[in-house]
């Protein structure tokens, strides 16, 4: 026996979005009050159009409130029919029909289910993007800031976990400002141009749509329906219908994907920087923030935490939505089906990502102090690239390399710090060249001197997808 669902998904397992702007953007409530949207739409649009009497539209409005509606037995009611929208019209029907059983005819005239639900899940996208996006755009100028302001301060470049070369933080934020802001740009261009209306009817055909119009005005009308009706919603035109050309819904997936991507990527790199033998960031937060229910010392990295979880489940939730591209027929059995949960999934965690990374560029700490004591760490092997370069005119470059392969390995051994074996190496001496001289090799041993474009590189991130001045 199946009962009535009770309770709500407060988001206890999911706490990245638990809350946020996003949470209750794709909720329940936020997908019916979507549905009765597009059913209230129909019915304005067609009124305009003379499709049906004027008189029947605000008895329709008057009824089409979420809170008319029980959510849950129109959960259990959906299994009858394998999508909601079935239970949700008759339902509407009946309460239309009890305020005025002429206007009832007029509900849901000429249209199917796919074509409510696909234009409510547009809605409701919209309005999650909407959210998102803010939340990048706050993100955006936290890092902008911060390459701005450490776009000198030198720090270890790591590759594959070690040290590679001296870098500046400065380009580190900067290289997480340019993720952001390309994210950004796909949010908007989606958002404001890639989320059709869905007006179809039963096969693709609007065979239904056009017979109601001509029966009303002579003519099928269906151009101008489609039209009106992404107008009323604020939703792009369709070019023709797509319940089995799924784009918009893979489209979706994919700068969803995109966005958690980039804010996963500066999350790890933020949990690197916390970790205690690195110490070069700390993530804001109230006292208590990162507690351990067993360690007292600890204050885990918990924003960037919530990030790298959610940033894991959205590329899987984008994967449902690009095998659903598979789907045949004009109506597919189970294909469209399939992509509700993920994709609300897939909003809920990319949203709640958003909204976390904000927070943690918007208050995020570093060390400079603590940075600079890292790069040094080494003894000047962290720019032992810059000393082959200087090496290699006077002792040949396959020499040169071997020389400092040996004295890195000595370094490693524990045999001395790799600037006092450098310094104390033959082959430097025996070139007699000035610029090896004890002078130069310390010269070339500061990292602060070999940091590159760096600075140039910061620049470009800040004037392509900075905060305007």
């Amino acid at each position: 026996m199946i009962g009535t669902p009770t309770g709500s998904d407060a988001g206890l397992l999911s706490p990245v979005w638990a809350g946020t702007p996003v949470h209750a953007a794709t909720s329940d409530d936020a997908w019916l009050g979507a549905m009765l949207e597009v059913e209230v739409a129909l019915a304005r649009v067609q009124a305009r159009l003379g499709v049906i009497p004027a008189s029947a539209v605000p008895v329709i409005e008057s009824v089409a409130r979420p809170e008319r509606f029980d959510l849950g037995e129109l959960a259990v009611q959906a299994r009858e029919a394998a999508n909601p929208v079935v239970p949700l019209v008759s339902t509407l029907t009946s309460l239309v029909a009890a305020e005025n059983p002429a206007a009832a005819d007029h509900v849901h005239r000429g249209c199917t289910s796919q074509d409510v639900l696909d234009t409510a899940t547009m809605l409701v996208a919209r309005r999650a993007l909407a959210e998102l996006e803010s939340c990048l755009d706050r993100c955006a100028v936290a890092l902008a800031s911060l390459a701005e302001q450490h776009r000198e301060t030198p720090t270890a470049g790591r590759t594959l976990t070690q040290h590679a070369v001296p870098t500046t933080f400065g380009l580190k934020a900067a290289g997480w400002l340019a993720g952001v802001g390309e994210a950004r740009r796909r949010v908007h261009r989606l958002r404001t141009q890639g989320l059709p209306v869905s007006i179809g009817g039963a096969g693709g055909t609007a065979a239904a749509y056009a017979a109601y119009a001509r029966e009303a005005t002579g003519t099928d009308l269906v151009a101008e329906l489609v039209e009106a009706t992404a107008a009323e919603l604020g939703l792009a035109v369709q070019v023709l219908p797509w319940h089995t050309q799924r784009v918009p819904l893979a489209d979706l997936g994919w700068v969803l994907s995109i966005v958690a991507g980039t804010l996963g990527k500066f999350a790890v790199d933020v949990q690197v920087l916390c970790r205690t033998e690195v110490g070069e960031a700390v993530e804001p937060g109230p006292a208590g923030r990162g507690a351990s229910s067993a360690m007292p010392q600890k204050r885990n990295p918990v924003l960037s935490t919530l990030i790298v979880a959610a940033a894991r489940q959205v590329a899987p939730a984008a994967g449902v939505l690009a095998q659903c591209m598979l789907a045949e027929d004009e109506r597919p059995a189970g294909a469209w089906h399939a992509e509700w949960q993920p994709l609300r999934d897939g909003l809920r965690a990319a949203g709640g990502a958003a909204h976390t990374a904000a927070e943690l560029a918007e208050g995020l700490t570093v060390f400079p102090d603590r940075m600079l004591e890292n790069l040094h760490r080494t003894g000047g092997a962290i720019v032992a690239e810059r000393v082959n370069v200087a090496l290699a005119p006077a002792l040949g470059k396959a020499r040169a390399k071997q020389v400092l392969a040996r004295i890195a390995a000595e370094a490693a051994a524990g045999h001395g710090a790799f600037d006092e074996l450098l310094a104390a190496a033959p082959e430097l001496r025996e070139s007699n060249a000035d610029d090896l001289s004890e002078a130069a090799v310390r010269e070339l041993l500061t990292p602060q001197n070999y940091l590159g474009a760096a600075s140039l590189f910061v620049q470009r991130a800040l004037d392509e997808y900075g905060p305007p001045a």
